[in-house]
């Protein structure tokens, strides 16, 4: 007897439905045959699938069967097909009504008890099930949660192998998960983030940071060790602005697919905050395996990607981050497969200048020889620097700083202007649905939305000829100048934003 079961595959970050067939055969010999381009977790969900139907009481002759995962060129991965494989087996050995499993989606690992446990990538499986007209989908109960952020679709959490085939006979009706039970609102609660009215000094910096927020500028932080650079950039998730619902679905999708999401968060509305070690690997940092998987850089979209000690990255591991950084998106390619993992990251990188890490220091004498300090400066490659919009120093805190008991401007008054800035660019670009920041402009973008006044012309066609600034520097010197407009309220590039954008581009240092 055969039996078709519907189920879903994840390529990259999208969902791909497959059918599960089941050809049980009681005259055949005793087999278990798995086709269909599964890995070794699929076939070994042979054994997952016998235990479980027969620790459920239910029946599974030693016969025949053979499992087609169809469509046969699409390789399926995980143990997220024992679920339709088992009730592909019972409905074949008639022990579960074929006509129930008609506009229904089944996915889920089974324990060898029969339990039904969590998988990853739910949220673009039940998005892939409502695209393709399914009326239903039966996940796991814990992810029922997560699949309920497609709101079109019926969602049914499964505990067990048994309670399903109760469920399909109508003996004991599952009631599908509901979906007010979501918690969608943002946390107010940041009290695990540093605020920076707690760092002293350094206001120079904080407005630059407050800047690059504002429009989702990259940042790089050049200073000797222990001025607050780590510090300054861990503070940075408290001024950004708050995700919108979209965003938080493009970052949740890609959560759920590397399997990162807390079990009692299904939506992340909080921008991401990653850290990777130097020592990461360029797969780690950007995305890849023989089935790409996302890395760092987009675990890090709409959010910060924070790479301290940046010299200290592999060198080769570095110049693969320019790609990203300026198409925001990572195109990882294999001989089977082509996959576009998102990558709309604001990238804030911290340096020491000279391998002793005072070179330029007023108090602490530099030890390095002119030589080790250009070898170490030269690490990071002219395209790479070309590519980050500010470059900002962080000097040594005076002790009258450090000890003085005032408070400075808190998270909270700097993330209000970031707000009303964003509002200005959400505005703007309304009609624009790939823009999302000023950092997102193209040039054809910057020539319709970042006119200066003709003062400003004069003031950048002077700059463009003394620092010799390429046409990509110039136009990041524009969306920058934009940004610091938003954040003053101005719809006018002024001399005065310029002047500032500009004061962010990297000066020649003297070694």
């Amino acid at each position: 007897m055969l039996s078709t079961v519907y189920s879903c595959a994840v390529v990259g970050l999208d969902g791909e439905i497959v059918q599960v067939e089941v050809d049980f055969n009681p005259y055949g010999n005793t087999a278990f045959i798995v086709v269909g381009l599964p890995d070794a977790a699929v076939q070994e969900s042979r054994e997952r699938v016998r235990a479980a139907v027969r620790n459920s009481g239910l029946r599974f002759p030693l016969k025949h069967y053979t499992v087609n995962l169809a469509p046969a060129n699409l390789r399926k991965e995980g143990p997220a097909y024992d679920l339709p494989i088992a009730v592909g087996v019972l409905a074949s050995t008639d022990q579960a009504p074929l006509d129930k499993l008609h506009g229904a989606v089944f996915v889920g690992e089974l324990s060898l008890d029969g339990r039904v446990r969590h998988i990853s990538g739910i949220l673009p499986i039940a998005y892939r099930a409502w695209l393709e007209g399914f009326e239903r989908i039966y996940v796991p109960a814990e992810d029922a949660a997560q699949a309920a952020l497609v709101p079109e679709i019926e969602v049914i959490p499964v505990e067990s192998l048994g309670q399903l085939v109760e469920h399909l006979y109508d003996l004991m009706v599952i009631p599908p998960y509901v979906r007010e039970q979501l918690d969608l609102s943002v946390p107010g609660d940041l009290d695990g983030l540093t605020d920076f009215a707690d760092i002293k000094g350094q206001e120079h910096v904080k407005r630059a940071l407050e800047v690059a927020a504002a429009g989702s500028h990259n940042v790089l932080m050049t200073g000797p060790p222990g001025v607050g650079k780590t510090l300054l950039a861990r503070a940075l998730p408290a001024i950004l602005p708050t995700m919108q619902l979209e965003e938080a679905l493009e970052v949740t999708r890609i959560y759920s697919v590397a399997d990162l999401l807390p079990g009692d968060t299904p939506l992340v509305r909080i921008r991401p905050f990653r850290a990777p070690h130097h020592t990461v690997s360029e797969a780690g940092l950007v995305g890849g395996g023989s089935w790409p998987r996302p890395g760092e850089v987009s675990l890090a979209h709409r959010g910060v990607l924070f790479l301290d000690e940046l010299p200290e990255f592999g060198q080769h591991t570095l110049e693969v981050l320019r790609q990203p950084i300026e198409d925001k998106v990572v195109t990882i390619s294999r001989a089977r497969v082509t996959l576009t993992f998102p990558a709309n990251v604001m990238m804030v990188g911290a340096m020491n200048p000279c391998p002793c890490g005072y070179f330029g220091d007023p108090v602490r004498e530099c030890t390095c020889s002119s030589a080790a300090v250009r070898r170490y400066q030269q690490r990071l490659s002219g395209p790479l620097l070309d590519r980050i919009d500010i470059h900002v120093d962080v000097p040594r805190v005076d002790y009258d700083k450090l000890t003085d008991d005032r408070r400075g401007e808190s998270s909270a008054q700097v993330r209000a202007r970031v707000e009303a800035a964003r509002e200005w660019q959400r505005v703007r670009f309304r009609d624009e649905g790939r823009l999302h920041a000023n950092a997102d402009m193209g040039p054809s973008d910057i020539r319709h939305y970042c006119q200066p006044e003709p003062a400003g012309e004069k003031l950048l066609n002077s700059t463009l000829r003394q620092m010799q600034l390429s046409a990509r520097a110039y136009h990041r010197i524009l969306k920058l100048s934009r940004t610091i407009a938003d954040l003053a309220g101005s719809e006018t590039i002024t001399v005065e934003h310029l002047a500032e954008a500009i004061q962010y581009r990297p000066r020649k240092l003297v070694y």
